[in-house]
């Protein structure tokens, strides 16, 4: 996929209020370092739907979330622990939220499928087939 995702193919996601603000204050630091991740973060962040702590629905990926997707156009299954950028760790699968496609992953639910734009400037897309 070459092209940028229009807002009306974007799918639903869901955040809690810590990991909103959290992600709202990495976007914000990020900003000069890593411009198109922090917009793209900023505009997640705009779009999703905020619930408590407590009332995140189970197949939705959040931080600590055991994720298990499929890169659409590699073909390649990837199952990874979606962490905040201090725990990244590429040995034991702990993916930063602060990489494009952890940015891409948090508040998907099972089987939804999102579009990301790669550190090489490729449009990509991956489908979620499982969260624990």
């Amino acid at each position: 996929m070459n092209t940028t995702p229009s807002q009306g193919q974007l799918p639903a996601i869901t955040l809690t209020d810590t990991v909103q603000e959290r992600l709202s204050e990495l976007a914000a630091a990020a900003g000069d370092r890593l411009p198109e991740l922090a917009e793209f973060l900023e505009r997640e962040l705009d779009r999703a739907c905020v619930v408590p702590d407590d009332a995140l629905p189970p197949s939705t990926v959040t931080i600590g979330s055991r994720v298990t997707f499929v890169d659409c156009d590699t073909r390649q299954r990837h199952t990874v622990t979606l962490v905040w950028p201090v725990e990244e760790d590429a040995m034991r699968y702990r993916l930063s939220i602060m990489t494009p496609v952890g940015a891409a992953l948090v508040g998907l639910h099972t089987g939804q499928s999102i579009g990301w734009k790669t550190r090489m400037g490729a449009w990509r897309r991956l489908k979620v087939e499982s969260v624990r």
